[in-house]
């Protein structure tokens, strides 16, 4: 099943793009997501206690499942995966966006398909102008906004025929099988191939499908920030496998990391590499415009998996192989999260189009995980990994529902929206939930990582307090400006350009509810998730 869970949609990317000119491509791809996610959803099954043991003076037990398979022994080379409380909560996130994505693009596809048949039918009937009329509008275009799925519902991106591509769903199984293989891999040369694996479909996906006025620079600067990124994480990762004399991550792991000499600058670099892709401030303007270009499924891979990859590494690489490295820069560490948070708030107090304001949003999220990460506590660590997971449930959902918005409307505007919920009640609410729930309202998922997040920087005491004053301070930032995008989205009159559009279809809320739903569960019983945590190997 480890094999399956990246092999899985590699196969769904290869399928469709062999298969990408016929009809019932798409849903070839989001069957294979499907496949994807049910092997991943059944790794818990015969776990272990989490539990090492030693036998014959081997290291055993611990990961719930693992395989490994020689490849380039002299290159510490092993096709090595393992599982455990951690990596599974982070793949499973991976395998359900990449089902999302896959089925939003498949049901934008035949929607566009349906439109376009309609126009031309339309434009081979006669015209027919009725009595007393004394002009037309037609003919009317495809692209119109329609009651069920918009065409362009990819977030309204100006070439709507595009982005329902099928190697668009090509390049987002290629992204999911890539990022699966990081979250599961145990050998550091294969987590390190897996990790630049992701970069060039996501940068095809920025390039190729995004707003044609910015998706050039935005792609290039993605490149460029996470190939200077991955420059340092390699030098890091390569010190600490001549240091260790073994890539095997679990292994380094259970004997304290890297010796301690080298701790300090192989944590360094790894948490550079690491700082640019979660991302952490000053390391993070790559982001917006990724964002703001990217069409809808782009956005949501991005916050819910890319994202992920810098902070897991951060977490479990960075942290595991050099531990003392990270207390001694801990303090450096949080200080920098905590001006993330600060300096993420005031910005979106000003931005004037939701997905750049969202996309910034994370910028502020990502420095909660980071300083939860950086006091070192227990109750920091499991705030971080659950801030972590929290966030890739809400801010898709968000980007989501911001595509939505901007298919119907065809701006991203905030001073040209206004009336949501009379024009499209269902649409507001779940925007409106989603917001609560980025805000950290108790209840919801985004409460328990901050709360926590703000209780571990006060437990350390002395200059920690600061920090937790500023992480509080900017949990009321968050509050400030996502009801500001809300009070300028959905409430005063109708605007113009949401006059008469749909709300939310059947298709729309059959691919949101599995947020909405995780979003609820892990804000109302987060127990359960706190201790698949605590059988992991950190």
């Amino acid at each position: 099943m480890l094999i399956l869970a990246a092999a899985l949609p590699a196969a769904g990317a290869l399928a469709v793009w062999r298969l990408r000119r016929r009809p019932y491509v798409h849903w070839i791809g989001a069957g294979a997501a499907v496949l994807a996610f049910a092997a991943v959803a059944v790794l818990p099954v015969g776990r272990g206690s989490g539990a090492w043991l030693v036998a014959d003076g081997e290291l055993t037990g611990g990961w719930w499942h693992q395989v490994s398979i020689d490849w380039a022994p002299s290159l510490h080379l092993e096709f090595s995966l393992a599982v455990d409380g951690v990596s599974w909560t982070l793949a499973l996130l991976t395998a359900l966006l990449g089902v999302l994505c896959c089925i939003h693009n498949a049901v934008g596809a035949e929607q566009r398909a349906a439109d376009l048949l309609g126009a031309d039918r339309a434009a081979s009937a006669p015209l027919q102008v009725p009595a007393g009329s004394f002009e037309t509008g037609g003919p009317f275009s495809a692209a119109a906004p329609v009651h069920g799925v918009p065409s362009g519902a990819g977030g309204g991106e100006p070439e709507g025929d595009r982005w329902q591509s099928p190697i668009l769903t090509a390049l987002l199984l290629a992204v999911q099988a890539a990022s699966t293989l990081v979250f599961l891999t145990d050998n550091l040369v294969l987590f390190f191939i897996a990790f630049e694996a992701v970069l060039l479909p996501m940068w095809a996906i920025i390039h190729r499908y995004g707003d044609p006025a910015a998706r050039r620079r935005a792609a290039a600067k993605f490149a460029l920030f996470t190939v200077a990124g991955s420059l340092l994480m390699a030098t890091g990762l390569f010190i600490a496998v001549a240091d260790t004399g073994t890539a095997d991550l679990g292994a380094i792991l259970l004997h304290g990391g890297v010796s301690d000499d080298r701790s300090l600058l192989v944590f360094a670099l790894l948490a550079l590499g690491f700082a640019v892709k979660a991302p952490l401030w000053p390391f993070h303007s790559w982001l917006p415009d990724a964002h703001t270009a990217a069409p809808t499924v782009g956005s949501v891979l991005l916050a819910g998996v890319l994202l992920k990859l810098g902070t897991y590494g951060l977490i479990r690489v960075a942290g595991g192989l050099a531990p003392d490295g990270a207390a001694d820069a801990a303090p450096v560490l949080a200080v920098l999260a905590a001006l993330g948070i600060l300096v993420a708030g005031l910005v979106c107090l000003r931005l004037p189009e939701i997905k750049r304001l969202i996309a910034y949003s994370s910028v502020g999220h990502m420095g909660f995980v980071v300083l939860a990460f950086a006091a070192g506590t227990e109750a920091g660590v499991r705030a971080a990994l659950f801030g972590n997971l929290a966030h890739g449930l809400v801010t898709p959902l968000l980007f989501f529902l911001a595509g939505a918005v901007k298919a119907r409307t065809h701006t991203g505007s905030l001073a040209a929206l206004g009336g949501l919920r009379l024009a499209a009640p269902a649409l507001a609410g779940l925007l409106g939930f989603a917001a609560l729930a980025s805000l950290g309202l108790p209840g919801l998922a985004g409460f328990w990582g901050e709360a926590f997040t703000v209780y571990a920087a006060a437990e350390r005491g002395g200059a920690w307090l600061g920090l937790a004053a500023a992480a509080a301070f900017g949990a009321f930032l968050a509050a400030a400006y996502l009801l500001r995008m809300l009070r300028r989205v959905s409430h005063g009159p109708v605007a113009p350009a949401a006059i008469g559009i749909g709300d939310v279809s059947a298709a729309e809320a059959a691919v949101w509810a599995p947020l909405v739903a995780g979003t609820l569960l892990l804000g109302l019983v987060p127990g359960p998730l706190l201790t698949l945590f605590s059988e992991g190997l950190l």
